[in-house]
């Protein structure tokens, strides 16, 4: 990775580490996120617009490896915005629901991109040529629309998938987590339901009848 994006990475990380402890508000917290994360994008095109790889192997590595980690990041907080923003107000069942259903849509992602996905994560390289090279685009590959109309000189056929796939990862994290901490809740709050002592009748039936 080159001095300038490494540099780029590291300060944007630790804005974002800055961002989650000094703002509670979720939404607001999303929004410095977001702001952020574009500004270190567009110094980051900028850097590569000056920059001419040497070698496809490094231009790969870049869109399949390097850019990803900057557009997940902003991929992760713009979703995040819009969970939150849609949470329904109500009982902790309805917000479980909800956080499931946000769960479901992550699988649904996962299903319509399998092939890719298994690729991915696979750690194989035969289709990086064509996934990773910026102009290098096959239209049998299913492409999605957005492509065409991204600066390609700032964008491969697939590091956008690469970066939803990092994104989902965090989302899905935390949807689990949110679970986990409303599940432990609910535990403690019947904890503290104290049970209610059983009264016992000690006169006579007649007295109990007549009462």
């Amino acid at each position: 990775m080159k001095p300038k994006i490494s540099i780029l990475l590291s300060d944007l990380n630790d804005q974002l580490s800055f961002i989650d402890l000094e703002i509670d508000n979720e939404s607001i917290r999303c929004e410095h996120a977001i702001e952020v994360i574009l500004k270190t994008i567009e110094a980051l095109k900028v850097v590569i617009s000056k920059t001419k790889f040497k070698t496809n192997t490094e231009e790969i590595k870049f869109f399949k490896e390097i850019k990803p980690q900057f557009t997940s990041k902003l991929i992760f907080y713009n979703a995040l915005y819009k969970i939150e923003m849609k949470k329904p107000n109500g009982g902790t069942r309805i917000v479980k629901k909800y956080y499931n259903n946000e769960l479901i849509k992550l699988k649904a992602f996962f299903d319509n991109e399998l092939e890719f996905y298994k690729y991915y994560r696979s750690g194989s390289i035969y289709l990086d040529h064509k996934y990773f090279l910026r102009r290098k685009f096959d239209i049998k590959m299913s492409l999605d629309s957005y492509y065409f109309e991204t600066d390609r000189n700032f964008a491969t056929s697939h590091d956008f998938k690469v970066a939803k796939i990092l994104a989902n990862d965090l989302i899905q994290l935390y949807l689990e987590n949110q679970l986990v901490m409303i599940d432990n809740k609910d535990t403690s709050e019947k904890s503290q339901v104290k049970p209610k002592m059983k009264q016992i009748w000690t006169g006579s039936k007649v007295s109990l009848i007549e009462l």
